[in-house]
């Protein structure tokens, strides 16, 4: 696939994944091997370029497709059908013309940014994908071709349409109509065909070779076995009563026995598995843990074994066929006759219970259900299991998001296992256990109410599937068979004499028509049209009368003339009464022993005359084999439908269970989780940025408590850690996390927040409110207000700037504040130093030809290892960590954009007319100095059990305390230690000033102190405000070209020029090497050029015309030009100065360019 294609199809947004892939896999393979086929060239602003079309369409956005170039040119710039030699007509073609605007330097790139010569938009462009073009002409088709659109041609078009008669617009109408299905098919109809070719074409191949994601894999396992012969013991039963013959039945026990066996054995093993522990387990709080749960409870183990029990009346079936089908006691056929045919409530109420117990077998089924479910849950997915899940576990838990929770967890101990040495990897492992196993722990309430729910809705079904139907039963009962003889015998009773033959005829007659009938006729059972007769045989004496058999038996469709096909067939050919029992005929008609049921009716009474007492006999046996096959019908579809309903409501339960309250259950547990691995995570919902300044409503809207009780406690939790975030902050980072992962036996152990410190690496700077004591006097409890405007501005902005979330308060100590930019800790420093090293030389030790032996030196040692450097006392040189730049240039832009901010923030421009602190003439601003330092600290807790502090413990951080107070004296915004500008990048150290090199008061340790000149008089910076979610972007988009394109650090540093710079490092000079005179004339002529610079450039409110060259008089005594020179000139040349004048400008016969900073 060439690039061209492949950026087309990359850009149609089809939804193809694979289409997508392999668009995606081309255009890098293409990039990437673009310096090679093509000579790299380096570009320059405002020069014409050509640029790979097909890229620049798929990356922009923003522009409308119909105002892109449908006419692309060849490297020489010429369109399709276009040109005068070979070449200029040679494709490819796929360029746009564009021009250079602007060369952007990444760290380790150069990228462009181009003018598109067709909707005139700029973007981002490498070299990679540009081309040179150098010929006029070329340059000119180029143009034509670029201004070819859709739209214009669309315009074109148009315009030649109104030029055209009415003949010939409706001629060209008629065409296009013609032409309209061609085009369709052309257009439309081949490419979706190309398309779908393709698409089946890969789709098969994956098919065909198995590929991941068109595979499936079947995999049997114990438990599925298990499953399966719990499948077949429901259904074997009730299955083969409902639609298999009595011929099937011994088969169908067999079966039975062995699935009745083997669940047997799956009883016992699941009883061997338990934990010997396991009734401690059932009181204890892992009662419901998942571990505990899978074992099987007491409660499943008795209906589970009572289940079994009701398979032994089967036993007899195995040992003499002739038994299978019987009516034996508690067995299923015993069970349907009674509960459909017998004339006594109780009895009837037994055989429904004795159907009802046949739903014990579903609690297995529904154990298993419960088993897998916590398998899938928190054990590793198998082949399918996605697929299962969603087939059985109906979505659960929203597709396992607690699984996917202990999968991401345990990625994130691998990749920390991967980043540092065995001790770290050991410690990471440890954390993410702890973790799984919290997030373990909150699933067992899932657990708990799963398996309570369960427990219930069985029960419940029991209730309405047995105890129902026998109170409904036990006052009733079906005695229509018995009715049926008697309804004979009163007949025969009634014929007692030779006379009443004809009678007798009429009645018996009668009685074999109605029971010939079909099912659906009578009334009284409850069966199907195509059943056979209930009456296989009947008996009535005595004979008396010459159209009776000798034998008594009266079911004879000849005698009687019955026309009924199932009657006849039955009754044809009967047996005499002396062979005539249920065995007889359940062997001649293949029915069940059980279903055949005889009746009897019999009575002595006078036959002729008075006192000749005669036997009056009625006998029948009926054929119940359709009642007992319907009835199990719908025992069987009952059973199908009380599982699935036990199952999707056991779900449905689950799932509101898992919504409404194991769901908020977890995302508190993952707040404290979170806060315990990292306590300077932002609360939920919050992103990195200031945009916390919401609309009102917005505000209102989070701050409302949740529409259930767990909402409220999400709510409560949240801002407690909150809470706990920003009142500890940094430095109280490892107390909380410490104190939250504390746990013993799986259970939290008292809280103890004096935690031993650990050493770490940071930057540190402190900030501060200058005349704090003049505005706490004035404002008196208002000042509260402007400090926490002052801290709300100073957060946001170094939080925004810092990288990642390195940059965090530490503590606001009234009019000041320490911000920490924490590198690390020392262990973590130090090994992710040695790993960096490894990987820079891993190629160069691959390499490496095998060392020869070297002949041993005199101290013993064959050579000197090279290590990490590490300071005097063992502390890391972080100059050598890479990447500490960019770390160190985005802590100090954090600061520098804070500078800015306060000067711009619409609460704290409104002191500038207050009056309690501008006596009405509005000249007061709210001004803030800063220090910074960097290196080691203790970070912990300083206290007692009583009242604590989270605090820094080092030298560095005193040292940024006094780079802030050395600051006043030195009239600058921001003083920078050594420490601090070494790990600064180069091009940031080239704006910064070198004031002075000198000795803190309690150190005897030489320091150079910088400076980045940074002024708020003169400055516009509300004309570079930016909302906070562009400047969120701004400061994710960090290079390091912001040093010399931000508007903020340009205005704060407008009053600085390059020849008060120049005149300001020879004074300097002149100072550290004792050339005092020289060196005060120097810095004084520096003073008055950066005077002279603000005035000529306007940076300055007052009108200063009225005193001339007197502003420039160092010894003016006029008040007013006293006041301008001092603020609007440098501090540190003051300052300097003042410090040599006093010494007569005479260095001391010891100067060693070093002077003691005596204040703090």
């Amino acid at each position: 696939m060439d690039i061209s294609t492949a950026v087309d199809r990359l850009g149609s947004g089809d939804g193809q994944d694979w289409n997508q892939t392999i668009a995606a896999a081309a255009i890098v393979a293409a990039s990437a091997n673009a310096p090679a086929t093509r000579k790299t060239y380096q570009y320059s602003k405002g020069e014409q370029v050509l640029v790979f079309l097909n890229l620049l369409n798929h990356q922009n956005r923003a522009d409308d497709r119909n105002d892109f170039t449908i006419s692309p040119v060849n490297e020489h710039g010429f369109p399709a059908g276009h040109g005068k030699t070979e070449a200029q007509r040679q494709g490819p073609f796929e360029f746009l013309i564009c021009v250079v605007t602007n060369v952007h330097f990444d760290e380790d790139e150069k990228y462009y940014t181009v003018r598109r010569g067709d909707t005139g938009s700029e973007q981002r462009a490498d070299s990679s994908v540009m081309a040179p073009i150098r010929d006029v002409v070329g340059i000119e088709m180029a143009y034509r071709a670029a201004r070819r659109t859709r739209s214009s041609e669309a315009e074109m078009s148009t315009r030649q349409e109104k030029r055209l008669g009415p003949l010939q617009q409706c001629a060209k109408s008629m065409k296009g109509c013609l032409l309209w299905p061609v085009q369709f098919y052309r257009n439309e109809m081949v490419p979706l065909y190309v398309r779908g070719r393709a698409r089946v074409k890969v789709v098969a191949s994956h098919l065909l070779h198995g590929d991941t994601g068109y595979s499936f894999k079947v995999e049997f396992s114990g438990i599925n076995f298990f499953v399966m012969c719990n499948f077949i013991y429901l259904f074997n039963d009730v299955f083969t009563l409902s639609f298999l013959p009595a011929k099937f039945d011994f088969k169908s026990t067999v079966v039975g026995l062995c699935v009745w066996i083997v669940l047997i054995l799956e009883l016992l093993f699941e009883g061997l598995i338990r934990p010997k522990d396991y009734d401690e387990l059932r009181v204890s709080d892992r009662a419901f843990s998942p571990s505990t749960a899978r074992n099987i409870n007491t409660f499943h183990l008795c209906f589970e074994s009572v289940a079994l029990l009701l398979f032994l009346p089967n036993f007899p079936c195995l040992f003499n066929q002739e038994m299978c089908g019987d009516d034996i006691f508690f067995s299923g056929v015993y069970g349907a006759i009674h509960a459909i045919t017998s004339d006594r409530g109780s009895e009837q109420a037994f055989g429904r219970f004795i159907l009802g117990l046949t739903f014990l077998r579903v609690f297995s089924l529904v154990r298993h259900w419960k088993q897998m479910w916590l398998s899938h849950v928190f054990e590793t997915e198998g082949p399918n299991s996605k697929v299962v899940r969603n087939l059985l576990m109906m979505g659960a838990d929203k597709s396992g998001k607690i699984k996917r929770s202990l999968r991401r967890s345990k990625k994130k101990d691998d990749e920390d296992d991967d980043s540092v040495d065995d001790q770290r990897a050991s410690s990471s492992s440890k954390s993410g256990n702890d973790e799984d196993q919290d997030l373990k722990n909150a699933a067992n309430v899932g657990t708990a109410l799963m398996i309570v729910n369960s427990h219930r809705v069985l029960v419940l079904l029991l209730v309405v599937v047995v105890i129902f139907p026998m109170i409904f039963s036990a006052r009733t009962g079906n005695d229509v068979d018995n009715n049926l003889v008697e309804l004979l015998q009163a007949n025969n009773l009634q014929a007692n004499t030779t006379a009443d033959c004809d009678y007798l005829y009429a009645a018996v007659g009668a009685w074999l028509t109605g029971v010939a009938t079909s099912f659906n006729q009578q009334k009284y059972l409850i069966n199907e049209e195509t059943a056979g007769t209930p009456v296989v045989w009947a008996q009535l004496l005595p004979v008396r009368c010459d159209w009776q058999r000798s034998d008594g038996v009266i079911t004879d469709c000849d005698s009687y003339f019955i026309d009924d096909d199932n009657a006849c067939g039955v009754w044809n050919g009967e047996a005499d009464p002396d062979v005539a029992s249920r065995e007889f005929f359940a062997d001649e008609l293949g029915v069940r022993i059980g279903a055949l049921q005889e009746y009897y009716a019999s009575e002595e009474a006078d036959f002729e005359s008075v006192g000749n007492a005669t036997l009056f006999l009625v006998k029948s046996i009926n054929d119940h084999s359709q009642s007992i096959a319907s009835t199990f019908r719908s025992l069987f579809l009952l059973e199908i439908s009380m599982l699935l309903l036990i199952l999707f409501g056991l779900t449905v339960m689950r799932g509101d269970a898992g919504r409404l309250v194991l769901e908020p259950l977890q995302r508190m547990l993952k707040i404290v989780v979170r806060y315990a691995e990292n306590p300077l995570s932002q609360s939920l919902g919050k992103t990195k940025s200031s945009s916390s300044k919401k609309s009102g409503r917005s505000r209102n809207d989070s701050e409302q408590l949740g529409k259930f009780e767990t909402e409220q406690l999400i709510n409560a939790i949240a801002k407690i850690a909150d809470l706990l975030r920003k009142c500890w902050g940094v430095a109280g980072a490892g107390i909380i996390s410490s104190n939250l992962a504390r746990t013993k036996d799986g259970k939290t152990v008292v809280f103890n927040p004096t935690v031993p410190g650990k050493r770490v690496y940071a930057l540190f700077g402190f900030i501060a409110v200058k005349e704090f004591d003049m505005l706490l006097r004035n404002l008196e409890s208002q000042v509260m207000v402007l400090l926490n405007d002052v801290a709300r501005v100073v957060h946001d902005e170094v939080y925004r700037w810092a990288l990642g979330d390195s940059g965090q308060c530490n503590k606001n100590l009234g009019a000041a504040f320490l911000m920490v930019f924490r590198i690390g800790d020392f262990s973590e420093v130090h090994d992710r130093q040695e790993k960096a090293t490894n990987v820079v030389f891993q190629d160069v030790k691959q390499k490496a030809p095998k060392p020869r032996r070297r002949r041993p030196s005199q101290s013993g040692r064959s050579g000197v290892r090279r290590r990490t450097p590490v300071g005097s006392n063992g502390t890391l040189q972080l100059s050598s960590l890479p990447g500490i730049q960019t770390f160190a240039d985005r802590a100090l832009l954090g600061l520098l954009k804070s500078y800015a901010g306060v000067h711009r923030d619409d609460k704290l421009l409104t002191y500038k007319n207050d009056f309690r602190l501008t006596a009405g003439v509005g000249a007061f601003s709210v001004q803030i100095i800063y220090g910074m330092d960097a290196g080691w600290a203790v970070e912990g807790a300083v206290g007692s059990e009583y009242k604590i502090d989270a605090t820094y413990l080092s030298p560095h951080v005193n040292m940024a305390s006094r780079m802030m107070s050395a600051s006043k004296q030195y009239g600058v915004t921001i003083l920078l230690s050594q420490a601090v500008e070494e790990l600064l990048s180069k091009q940031v150290r080239s704006q910064l000033r070198h004031l002075d090199t000198v000795f803190v008061k309690g150190s005897r340790v030489a320091q150079r102190i910088f400076t980045y000149d940074a002024r708020s008089e003169g400055a516009d910076f509300f004309l570079y405000a930016r909302p906070g979610d562009q400047a969120d972007l701004d400061a994710e988009a960090y290079t390091a070209d912001v040093w010399k394109t931000d508007q903020d650090l340009i205005a704060m540093r407008q009053h600085v020029s390059e020849e008060f710079m120049t005149l300001f490092r020879r004074g300097i000079d002149y100072y550290l090497s004792g050339k005092w005179k020289e060196a005060i004339d120097t810095l004084k002529e520096a003073d008055n050029n950066m005077i002279r610079s603000v005035i000529e450039e306007g940076y300055i409110e007052t009108d200063v015309s009225e005193y001339g060259e007197r502003i420039f008089d160092q010894n003016a005594t006029d008040e007013e030009i006293v006041r301008i020179r001092a603020q609007y000139g440098d501090g540190a040349c003051k300052n300097l100065v003042k410090y040599m004048e006093r010494r007569n400008g005479t260095a001391p016969p010891d100067w060693k360019g070093v002077r003691a900073l005596m204040s703090k």
